[in-house]
């Protein structure tokens, strides 16, 4: 048995999946076990992982129908033997060192939980380095500062504390004791880090970057997605069910007009993004249309965001103002670039 399992969900993945299985194996880490879940391939994907792991012993392979990000985890959650559990997402790379970097931290500190910081690159190949975290080694109260908080109601006030799932070394035994698993395929990270750090006691953190972030235009987040109120509306169920009533809901008393005016920048966002071929026209009618939906609704009347980060800050200033007519412009001038 290894001592890391490694993760990577596929679909339409062959022109990277070489370059991202190659990270793993060129670890100076060498005790883990890679599971490959090729997520209903229609490209050459799913041959690759067959030939990689011909190829290299450590190397697993799961075929099953296209359902998602999501579902892609879970199933190599579900096949999960090693005590520790990483996730990589195909068209990234994992820095070298990473492994024996986190299962050190993890290992020396009697950590349930390793993190570092990851590398964020652009398509034009700038880089930028978020390590959101400090260094250092946190009890469960320090969880709660770190990661809790932040994730419950402090999605505004930059810098937001982002769900990575990438940048942390999972304890396996936590996962399967609380039933800990992904569902949607949007914003499911969050979701997925409260559960887990709702029963994780110790995080240990480097701001060494473990982690290289390649910014994919195709992605779920940078792609139109025609449902979007809907789906911020299960993720907001989702969330509810864990924070209501809670310590944290008490910590954060404006949590859910917050989260709520997050969702609506992500959807105002959305309405512009690439494969939304509608007029202008129709731009301002649906931000309208928005606005006007109970949840965002509620969140504009309840709170006035603060300290967004400028670009935020004005759109939210013309969200509140109804000036649909300059936002629709704004958007216009920043997708020009």
């Amino acid at each position: 048995m290894a001592e890391i399992d490694v993760i990577v969900p596929i679909y339409q993945a062959e022109k990277t999946l070489l370059s991202c299985v190659e990270s793993v194996r060129s670890q100076s880490f060498g005790d883990w076990s890679l599971i490959l879940v090729d997520d209903g391939s229609s490209d050459g994907s799913g041959r690759l992982c067959d030939d990689l792991a011909r190829k290299d012993g450590r190397i697993r392979v799961l075929h099953q129908p296209n359902g998602g990000v999501s579902a892609a985890r879970n199933r190599g959650l579900a096949e999960v033997r090693s005590p520790w559990v990483y996730f990589l997402d195909a068209d990234d790379l994992l820095m070298p060192g990473a492994l024996e970097t986190l299962y050190r931290l993890a290992v020396e500190n009697d950590a349930d939980t390793a993190a570092g910081a990851v590398v964020l690159t652009e398509g034009d190949g700038s880089r930028s380095t978020d390590a959101i975290l400090p260094a250092g080694v946190f009890d469960e109260e320090g969880i709660r500062e770190q990661i809790l908080l932040p994730l419950t109601g402090q999605r505004l006030r930059a810098p937001i504390f982002n769900g990575y799932i990438v940048r942390y070394l999972f304890r396996a035994s936590i996962l399967k004791e609380h039933a800990v698993t992904f569902e949607g395929g949007y914003l499911e990270d969050e979701i997925f880090l409260l559960d887990y750090f709702l029963h994780a006691g110790r995080l240990a953190v480097t701001t060494q970057p473990i982690y290289d972030y390649l910014q994919n235009p195709a992605s779920a987040t940078h792609s139109y997605m025609a449902d979007f109120p809907g789906v911020f509306r299960r993720f907001m169920e989702r969330k509810r069910a864990r924070v209501e009533g809670t310590a944290l809901a008490r910590a954060c008393p404006g949590w859910e007009a917050d989260t709520n005016w997050a969702g609506l920048f992500i959807a105002v966002g959305n309405e512009y993004a690439p494969g939304n071929e509608v007029s202008h026209r129709e731009h301002r009618r649906n931000i309208r249309a928005l606005c006007a939906l109970p949840e965002y609704a509620g969140a504009m009347k309840a709170l006035h965001p603060q300290g967004c980060g400028k670009r935020k800050q004005i759109v939210a200033e013309l969200l509140l103002r109804r000036q649909f007519l300059l936002l629709d412009i704004l958007y216009r001038l920043k997708n020009r670039r």
